[in-house]
């Protein structure tokens, strides 16, 4: 059996191929939209790929399951779990077969095994693989967004994300039933999870790509609970906030989309398209490092470095309905344009090349910066207003005195409750959110910003003074 692990920073997900090489075919479970490394890697191993696979309807990125069949024929197998809310509805296009638990299906002598997993979603399933060739039990499961290395699946996305009230309880519960048919396999079989440290899927994902039942067993949070009123309470508290991208996530993996055939091309654009996309309301996306972005940019624009933040921050700022545009240099939008369409995100109507901001007419504009200790006289004093845009729960953690909280994500749909009065002065943990959330402010109008260096973390480490608790 072949086995291959691919893995997206940005969005801290995971894909494999599983081959058999007796016959020269694979499968690729839970694909992202940018097919091409797995074709690579096919190619490397003499292999065709002529199954894909789902574990569940994604809310993080966007499947790639149909771009494969595109451009190879394969095979979708694709969960026929949960009420008719989660039903594939594009598989008329495709070669499919829809799965339930108990079902098994075959890619050359690797056995699938499908296990119905809910919990984190209704129609959630998982594959114990069997390498028929060798052995009569499997060597291990892909569990999706149902167990991660040291955490498991969050079940109120659904609630969070796409608005359907009244899940997450329910998903809490079934998720704790889940858990006990996992505990109830073989230690020795490996965890193959969709997601590692740093994706909103979990609260406590650890960055080891694979795990063992029996490992999981001993250390993940979640399997100590034997008592499933704990265990829901444990598990909906202290979840991170769901990124306004994933409901969208939920209905294109759903749904008929646009399915691709490569990575879109988008072209460069001049200064007259620039200028009618500012003044039509257009978002600007200049993808320029932060201390680049600070040192002068054109007015109206926003920052969003392209950095292992990029999709994450693009997914929050920008919207589905509405063409943006980006300012980069040729390499930096050819890899943003893959992080783009990674989460759904194709509607780019171009790019300008840094070079534009030479031949811009009017002045650049820019934004202060300061350190905790150079500015800490008028915040105790209130002569500044102070924004904090950490997490929730980074928040709840400890905060600057009379700091006003808006997480980063809201902050284009909150902008009007933040007070003009006085300069505004904005920090995060350390300085990558708040460089970009500088840049909203002013997009946003609000031209008297500060961006506070070392943040929240350099403030602590000065001996300043702290409120938690509202104290």
């Amino acid at each position: 059996m072949l086995l291959r692990y691919f893995y997206d920073d940005k969005i801290a997900h995971a894909s494999y191929m599983v081959g058999c090489q007796a016959t020269g075919e694979a499968i690729i479970v839970d694909p992202a939209r940018d097919v091409d490394p797995y074709l690579q890697i096919a190619e490397q191993n003499g292999m065709k790929i002529v199954a894909a696979t789902e574990t569940h309807i994604h809310a993080d990125f966007l499947s790639g399951s149909r771009e494969l069949a595109r451009r190879t024929g394969a095979k979708l197998y694709l969960s026929d779990e949960g009420d008719e809310n989660w039903k594939y509805e594009f598989t008329e296009k495709f070669d499919y077969q829809l799965v339930k638990d108990g079902d098994i299906f075959k890619v050359g002598n690797i056995k699938f095994e499908v296990m119905h997993t809910p919990g984190h979603t209704p129609e959630h399933i998982s594959f114990l693989v069997t390498d028929t060739a060798g052995a009569n039990q499997p060597i291990g499961i892909f569990t999706g967004d149902f167990v991660f290395v040291g955490d498991i699946g969050r079940p109120d996305l659904l609630e969070e994300a796409a608005g359907i009230k009244g899940t997450a309880e329910p998903g809490a519960r079934r998720m704790f039933h889940s858990l006990k048919r996992f505990k109830a396999l073989p230690d020795h079989i490996q965890v193959w999870p969709a997601h590692g440290a740093g994706s909103a899927c979990g609260k406590a994902l650890g960055a080891v790509p694979s795990s063992t039942i029996g490992y999981e067993k001993l250390f993940n949070w979640a399997m100590a609970y034997e008592d499933e009123d704990q265990f829901v309470k444990a598990l909906l508290s202290g979840q991170p906030e769901a990124p306004y991208y994933f409901a969208m996530m939920k209905k294109l993996n759903k749904v008929d989309r646009n399915v691709l055939d490569g990575l879109p091309q988008p072209a460069r654009l001049g200064l007259a398209e620039l200028q009618q996309a500012l003044v039509q309301g257009a978002v600007v996306v200049d993808t320029r490092s932060a201390d680049e972005f600070a040192a002068g940019h054109i007015p109206g624009t926003v920052n969003i470095p392209v950095d292992n933040s990029f999709t994450n921050w693009a997914g929050w700022l920008l919207g589905y309905e509405q063409t943006f545009y980006l300012l980069g240099s040729e390499a930096t939008v050819r890899q943003a344009v893959r992080d783009l369409i990674y989460i759904g995100l194709d509607n780019i109507g171009g790019y300008f090349d840094p070079s534009i901001l030479e031949s811009w007419p009017d002045e650049l504009q820019s934004y202060q910066t300061t350190t905790p200790t150079e500015i800490a006289d008028e915040i105790l004093k209130g002569k500044v207003t102070v924004l904090d845009i950490r997490a929730l729960s980074e928040w709840n953690e400890g905060h600057l005195p009379g700091a006003k909280h808006i997480m980063l994500g809201y902050l284009p749909k909150r902008i009007t409750e933040i007070p003009t009065d006085k300069p505004v002065v904005v920090h995060c943990r350390t300085q990558n959110r708040s460089a970009i959330g500088a840049s909203v402010l002013q997009a946003k109008g609000i031209p008297n910003v500060v961006k506070m260096e070392a943040g929240y973390q350099g403030w602590a480490a000065a001996g300043l003074p702290i409120e938690r608790n509202g104290k």
